[in-house]
Protein backbone atom coordinates (compact mmCIF):
# COMPACT_ATOMS: atom_id res chain seq x y z
CA UNK A 1 0.00 0.00 0.00
CA UNK A 2 2.70 2.48 0.44
CA UNK A 3 4.70 1.75 -2.68
CA UNK A 4 1.70 1.98 -4.63
CA UNK A 5 -1.21 2.89 -2.91
CA UNK A 6 -3.24 0.13 -3.67
CA UNK A 7 -4.21 -3.47 -3.39
CA UNK A 8 -5.01 -5.07 -6.45
CA UNK A 9 -4.12 -9.11 -5.67
CA UNK A 10 -3.05 -11.24 -2.79
CA UNK A 11 -1.15 -14.29 -3.00
CA UNK A 12 -1.01 -16.09 -0.43
CA UNK A 13 2.04 -18.70 -1.10
CA UNK A 14 3.80 -19.33 2.30
CA UNK A 15 3.96 -23.17 3.05
CA UNK A 16 5.93 -25.64 4.67
CA UNK A 17 6.11 -29.18 3.79
CA UNK A 18 7.68 -31.46 7.20
CA UNK A 19 7.20 -35.08 7.91
CA UNK A 20 5.00 -36.56 10.40
CA UNK A 21 3.49 -39.56 11.36
CA UNK A 22 0.66 -41.02 12.14
CA UNK A 23 0.88 -41.81 16.19
CA UNK A 24 3.88 -40.59 16.98
CA UNK A 25 1.83 -37.62 18.19
CA UNK A 26 3.60 -34.80 17.16
CA UNK A 27 1.66 -31.62 18.02
CA UNK A 28 4.70 -29.68 18.11
CA UNK A 29 5.10 -30.35 13.73
CA UNK A 30 0.98 -29.97 13.22
CA UNK A 31 0.90 -26.22 15.48
CA UNK A 32 3.88 -25.02 13.29
CA UNK A 33 2.40 -26.15 10.15
CA UNK A 34 -0.78 -24.89 10.69
CA UNK A 35 0.55 -21.61 11.91
CA UNK A 36 2.56 -20.74 8.90
CA UNK A 37 0.34 -22.91 5.88
CA UNK A 38 -3.50 -21.81 7.78
CA UNK A 39 -3.18 -19.20 10.39
CA UNK A 40 -0.89 -17.28 8.16
CA UNK A 41 -3.02 -16.80 5.11
CA UNK A 42 -5.93 -16.11 7.31
CA UNK A 43 -4.12 -13.06 8.67
CA UNK A 44 -3.26 -11.48 5.72
CA UNK A 45 -6.06 -12.02 3.86
CA UNK A 46 -7.66 -10.27 6.89
CA UNK A 47 -5.77 -7.78 6.82
CA UNK A 48 -6.08 -7.27 2.95
CA UNK A 49 -9.81 -7.62 2.18
CA UNK A 50 -10.33 -3.58 2.93
CA UNK A 51 -8.20 -2.49 0.56
CA UNK A 52 -8.48 -5.10 -1.96
CA UNK A 53 -12.43 -4.71 -1.83
CA UNK A 54 -11.82 -1.05 -3.13
CA UNK A 55 -10.10 -2.44 -6.43
CA UNK A 56 -12.31 -5.27 -7.02
CA UNK A 57 -9.46 -7.64 -6.74
CA UNK A 58 -8.61 -11.14 -6.60
CA UNK A 59 -7.25 -13.92 -3.97
CA UNK A 60 -4.88 -16.90 -4.56
CA UNK A 61 -4.39 -19.41 -2.56
CA UNK A 62 -1.46 -21.69 -3.20
CA UNK A 63 -2.70 -25.28 -1.54
CA UNK A 64 -1.79 -28.50 -3.12
CA UNK A 65 -2.40 -32.01 -4.66
CA UNK A 66 -1.75 -33.48 -1.20
CA UNK A 67 -4.86 -31.64 -0.28
CA UNK A 68 -6.99 -33.63 -2.34
CA UNK A 69 -5.63 -37.07 -1.86
CA UNK A 70 -4.11 -37.27 1.11
CA UNK A 71 -0.23 -37.81 1.70
CA UNK A 72 1.72 -40.25 4.11
CA UNK A 73 3.74 -39.42 6.33
CA UNK A 74 2.51 -35.58 6.06
CA UNK A 75 -1.01 -35.38 7.02
CA UNK A 76 -0.30 -32.23 8.83
CA UNK A 77 0.79 -30.44 5.51
CA UNK A 78 -2.10 -32.00 3.44
CA UNK A 79 -4.63 -30.99 6.04
CA UNK A 80 -3.45 -27.74 6.59
CA UNK A 81 -3.94 -27.34 2.81
CA UNK A 82 -7.13 -28.79 2.45
CA UNK A 83 -8.02 -26.00 5.02
CA UNK A 84 -6.76 -23.55 2.15
CA UNK A 85 -9.21 -25.18 -0.09
CA UNK A 86 -12.38 -25.03 2.09
CA UNK A 87 -11.44 -21.22 2.92
CA UNK A 88 -11.16 -20.66 -0.22
CA UNK A 89 -14.74 -21.76 -1.14
CA UNK A 90 -15.91 -20.01 2.16
CA UNK A 91 -14.41 -16.88 1.12
CA UNK A 92 -15.67 -17.44 -2.40
CA UNK A 93 -19.26 -17.15 -1.63
CA UNK A 94 -19.15 -14.35 1.11
CA UNK A 95 -16.46 -12.26 -0.63
CA UNK A 96 -17.96 -12.73 -4.40
CA UNK A 97 -20.92 -10.75 -4.20
CA UNK A 98 -18.24 -7.46 -2.90
CA UNK A 99 -16.43 -7.89 -5.97
CA UNK A 100 -13.22 -10.24 -4.53
CA UNK A 101 -12.67 -12.73 -6.74
CA UNK A 102 -11.31 -15.94 -4.60
CA UNK A 103 -9.57 -18.78 -5.99
CA UNK A 104 -7.21 -21.45 -5.61
CA UNK A 105 -3.93 -23.45 -7.06
CA UNK A 106 -3.01 -26.63 -6.36
CA UNK A 107 0.48 -27.68 -7.30
CA UNK A 108 2.03 -31.29 -7.75
CA UNK A 109 5.55 -31.62 -7.12
CA UNK A 110 7.06 -28.59 -8.14
CA UNK A 111 10.86 -27.66 -7.97
CA UNK A 112 11.52 -25.08 -5.32
CA UNK A 113 13.76 -25.32 -2.13
CA UNK A 114 10.91 -26.91 -0.29
CA UNK A 115 11.00 -30.17 -2.33
CA UNK A 116 14.81 -30.11 -3.33
CA UNK A 117 15.81 -33.12 -0.67
CA UNK A 118 12.86 -35.09 -1.85
CA UNK A 119 13.74 -34.43 -5.49
CA UNK A 120 17.23 -34.38 -5.36
CA UNK A 121 18.01 -38.25 -5.54
CA UNK A 122 18.01 -39.10 -9.13
CA UNK A 123 16.28 -42.20 -8.82
CA UNK A 124 13.42 -40.63 -6.35
CA UNK A 125 13.16 -38.01 -8.62
CA UNK A 126 12.89 -40.26 -11.96
CA UNK A 127 10.05 -42.34 -9.74
CA UNK A 128 8.08 -39.13 -8.78
CA UNK A 129 8.61 -38.46 -12.94
CA UNK A 130 7.28 -41.89 -14.41
CA UNK A 131 4.25 -40.94 -12.18
CA UNK A 132 3.50 -37.60 -13.96
CA UNK A 133 1.59 -38.17 -17.58
CA UNK A 134 3.72 -35.36 -18.53
CA UNK A 135 6.78 -36.60 -17.81
CA UNK A 136 8.05 -34.23 -15.87
CA UNK A 137 8.16 -32.02 -12.12
CA UNK A 138 6.89 -28.67 -12.55
CA UNK A 139 8.30 -25.26 -12.28
CA UNK A 140 7.77 -22.36 -10.34
CA UNK A 141 6.90 -20.48 -13.97
CA UNK A 142 4.08 -22.84 -14.41
CA UNK A 143 1.95 -22.37 -10.91
CA UNK A 144 3.06 -18.88 -11.44
CA UNK A 145 1.03 -18.46 -14.81
CA UNK A 146 -1.94 -20.43 -12.99
CA UNK A 147 -1.97 -17.53 -11.10
CA UNK A 148 -1.40 -15.24 -13.12
CA UNK A 149 -4.25 -16.78 -15.03
CA UNK A 150 -6.87 -16.66 -12.26
CA UNK A 151 -6.10 -12.61 -11.03
CA UNK A 152 -6.08 -11.66 -14.84
CA UNK A 153 -9.60 -10.58 -16.98
CA UNK A 154 -9.60 -13.69 -18.50
CA UNK A 155 -10.88 -15.13 -15.22
CA UNK A 156 -13.18 -12.76 -14.39
CA UNK A 157 -15.81 -15.09 -14.23
CA UNK A 158 -14.37 -17.88 -12.28
CA UNK A 159 -14.88 -17.88 -8.31
CA UNK A 160 -13.96 -20.52 -5.56
CA UNK A 161 -12.31 -22.76 -7.92
CA UNK A 162 -9.35 -25.59 -7.23
CA UNK A 163 -6.83 -25.48 -10.76
CA UNK A 164 -4.65 -28.26 -10.75
CA UNK A 165 -1.23 -27.41 -11.84
CA UNK A 166 0.34 -31.21 -11.34
CA UNK A 167 1.27 -32.54 -15.31
CA UNK A 168 -1.76 -34.55 -14.11
CA UNK A 169 -0.56 -36.62 -11.83
CA UNK A 170 -3.64 -36.10 -9.66
CA UNK A 171 -7.03 -36.02 -11.59
CA UNK A 172 -9.32 -34.41 -10.14
CA UNK A 173 -11.49 -31.65 -10.33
Amino acid sequence: MAAWGRLDVVVNNAGIWEEDRAGAGDLETWDRTFAVNVRGAFVLTDAAIAPIEKERGSIVFVSSTAAQRGEARHSAYAASKGALISYTKSLAAELGPRGIRVNCVAPGWVDTEMTAEALGDRESRAEIERSIPIGRVGRPEDVAAAILFLVSDLARHVQGEVLNVNGGSVLVG
